[in-house]
């Protein structure tokens, strides 16, 4: 059995379908079973659990072999710093004493050793902690998600601009979370001594103004890049909900996406995905 923390989000339900689709046994974690309806349709096992109920979650991944272990994000009007740590802690409390044989950690490129710096310095903690136990960990580091420009669907589509943090001709490594659960599934089935970190990105790399033609493509209409300057940032984050603490947070995140352009992986995993067939696709399911 392959248990899925964080099963229904972007990465951990695209996992489950690949597992599924393989005939493999899946059970999905979730804190609102009705969130997981579409997976248990799909032939998935539901378990209903907070992840930080550290007994409840080491029950559940004891019925297992291996786990996908993702730390779900916190709400953006908490300290989102403070409450991922949390999460990251209680899941790697709850393998510990799991027995299973294997789990892959989901991650990001970029990860580092540091505070405030959102998903950057929060996975790289889980991370380590994750090595330092018994149970072998694989680690999946995900480059910027392509689900990140969907958000702002309804914005672009009534606008005709797409809001942007990064310059319309900056080069970013992305990829589809489609992409990513199908290599989170190969790793689970992997032998348990392939722990390896690995960094996983689409098939190219990518612009805001080839985000913006893709959805001016898939929508029949010119978009704009609305370029947001940097000292505007956290405000913007402000405007969008987000506590004082998060909007720092994800301002350095911003920002060293922006500033560490040689940092990217020289041999990632590659994905089929194009942002293209991305784009259309996100569309066609939400009009």
């Amino acid at each position: 059995m392959h248990i899925i923390i964080g099963g229904t989000g972007h990465v951990g339900s695209a996992t489950a379908r690949a597992l599924l689709r393989r005939g493999e046994p899946v059970t999905v974690v979730t804190r609102n079973a009705g969130h997981a309806a579409a997976l248990r349709e799909a032939g998935a096992q539901v378990a209903v659990a907070d992840v930080r109920d550290v007994a409840a979650l080491r029950a559940i991944l004891r019925t297992g072999t291996t786990a996908l272990l993702l730390n779900p994000p916190a709400a953006p009007f908490t300290d989102t710093d403070a409450v991922e740590r949390a999460n990251a802690a209680a899941i790697v409390d709850a393998v510990t004493g799991s027995g299973l044989r294997k789990a892959v950690a989901v991650s990001t490129t970029g990860a580092r050793r540091g505070e405030r710096c959102g998903d950057l310095t929060v996975l790289f903690e889980f991370e380590e902690k994750l090595k330092a136990q018994a149970v072998p960990v694989a680690v999946n580091r995900g480059v910027y998600y392509m689900s990140n420009w969907t958000e702002m669907l309804d914005t672009v589509r009534h606008r005709g601009k797409l809001p942007s943090f990064f310059p319309e001709d900056l080069v970013i490594p992305m990829v589809a979370p489609d992409d990513l659960g199908e290599v989170a599934a190969q790793r689970l089935l992997e032998p348990a001594d392939r722990t390896d970190t690995i960094d996983v990105e689409g098939p190219r790399r990518y612009t805001p103004r080839d985000v913006a033609d893709a959805f001016a493509h898939a929508l029949g209409r010119p978009i704009d890049v609305e370029v947001v300057p940097r000292h505007a940032w956290e405000q913007t984050y402000r405007q969008l909900g987000f506590s004082p603490e998060a909007a720092r947070s994800y301002a350095c995140m911003t920002g060293t996406v922006l500033d560490e352009q040689d940092g990217w992986p020289d041999n990632p995993v590659r994905g089929p995905t194009t942002l293209e067939d991305f784009i259309r696709a996100s569309i066609s399911r939400k009009y």
